[in-house]
Parts: structure tokens; sequence; C-alpha cells
């Protein structure tokens, strides 16, 4: 075993996506240092640590918003995400789901979908105008995922502070998007909502990979996931969420506070 908590070796499946060595300065702080990580296709991986651990900047990285100062970030194979801007990186099929949710609150449930579905190029009238059968299938299919088909025609900004979060995660299915990365989902949600969220996110787990960060540990657990443990812009601890809250510089760094 290695320090990880996992078998030493290369990785048992096709690589999605790979940091490597990848380092990120603010006015002399690394957000990240020499940080490497291997996400594997179809994987659920679950990303935890103090705040400045350098969580965020590391979603950032992947999604084009932060260039890095050195390292490579590559997507399915060949594709380096820090040659790419951030239209270029989510055709590739990488989405993001910010902490707060940032649906169109005075749009429907459904228009929330349809937009996110639409070309960012249409006009409205072109929008609203062209609900073809295919769209609206497609529309359907994704509210009965993220179970919201009962409020397709309700104003998003009625919906519960969890139900906003789904139809976000909605507006990212919405495009088949091949990577989600997904920070904080159940911030501020319910214990009902966020025993619904698990769910989801396992079910989406089924046919795409998703990284989600997150600060609850009960709900980590829930999602049985490999986890990453950062602390300082590098990886601590990596393995099963037991390995990593026994590990005693996890604990001391982050668990024991």
């Amino acid at each position: 075993m290695n320090a990880t908590g996992a078998a030493a070796g290369p990785a048992t499946g096709d690589v999605l996506l790979y940091l490597n060595g990848v380092t990120v300065s603010f006015d002399g702080f690394k957000a990240l240092n020499e940080l490497s990580l291997v996400v594997e296709k179809g994987e659920l991986r679950t990303i935890i640590g103090p705040n400045g651990a350098g969580k965020t900047t590391m979603m950032d990285v992947v999604t084009g918003k932060t260039r890095p100062d050195t390292g490579e970030v590559f997507f399915a194979g060949t594709n380096d995400l820090t040659r790419l801007d951030e239209a270029d990186i989510a055709n590739l099929g990488i989405g993001r789901k910010f902490q707060r949710p940032t649906v169109f609150e005075n749009l429907t449930v459904f228009e929330n979908l349809e937009l996110a579905l639409a070309d960012s190029r249409r006009t409205w009238h072109v929008l609203f105008a062209g609900r073809t059968a295919a769209r609206r299938q497609r529309i359907a299919a994704t509210l009965e995922r993220i179970g919201l088909a009962e409020h397709v025609d309700r104003p998003a900004g009625v919906l519960s502070h969890g139900q906003k979060q789904w139809l976000e995660i909605g507006m990212l299915l919405i495009h088949d998007r091949r990577l989600l990365l997904l920070d904080e989902p159940v911030a501020g949600m319910t214990d009902r909502e966020t025993e619904e969220t698990a769910a989801l996110i396992l079910e989406l787990a089924r046919d795409r990979t998703i990284v989600v960060v997150e600060h609850d540990m009960a709900f980590v657990r829930s999602l049985g996931a490999r986890v990453t443990v950062l602390h300082e812009g590098s990886v601590l601890a990596e393995g099963s969420i037991d390995y990593v809250q026994s590990h005693p510089r996890v604990i001391e760094v982050y668990l024991g506070r």
C-alpha cells in the first residue's frame, strides 16, 4: 500500500482528468502547489480539506477560469485544458455547479432547462418559438431525473434551496456533460434534501464522471466514493473515507478542528 491508502501502480481504468504538477500563486501565496490528481472515467470522487486548501482553485483551473503558473491539465487524454478558454472547455463536456445556485428565478423550471439547452447565440424569440418534440422530450427526461417533473411550470424562484440546486444540476445534465464538478452541493440543505441529493448524485454517477467538493463528512460518507484530501494546495491523503478519517495528518489539519 502507498501513502494514499491504495495499492501503488497505474490507474486501472481510462483516465478522464489528469492534473500534473499544477501550481497557482496569488500575490506570493500558493493556492495550488505542484498538485497532481487523477480521476478515472466513470468515477465518483469526493474532495475535502480545510478552507484555503485549494479546492476552489483546482476547479477554477479545470474550467479555465484560472490559468496555472506551471503544470498541465489533461482531459480525455489529449486536451490540455490550460491552453483553452472557458467556452472551449465547456464544449468538451465539462460542467460546473457552484455552491450557490444560479438559476433564473423569474423563469419557470421548464424555461430554465430550455434556456440551458439552447445555443447561447439564439435570441429569446427563436428560443421560445422553437419548442420541438425532441427538445421537449429531452427536457422532460431531465426533469424526471432531477425529481422536478411536478414543478415544471413553477417559477424557479419559489423552489426550495435544495430544489434550486437540483435544477442547476439539471441545467448541466441537459448538455450531457461528461464531467460534473459540484461545489458543496448540499450546503444549506435540510437533512431530507441532503439525503435526496446523495441519491441523485449516486444515480447520475452511473453514467458520467463526477467530482464533489464538500465539507459535510456525513454526506461524503453516504456517497461511498474515493476521497482526496487537499491541504496547502497539494494532496495530503487519498483513499476510502475510513482511511482518510483515521489519517493522523488529516485529523490534525482538518477533521480535528
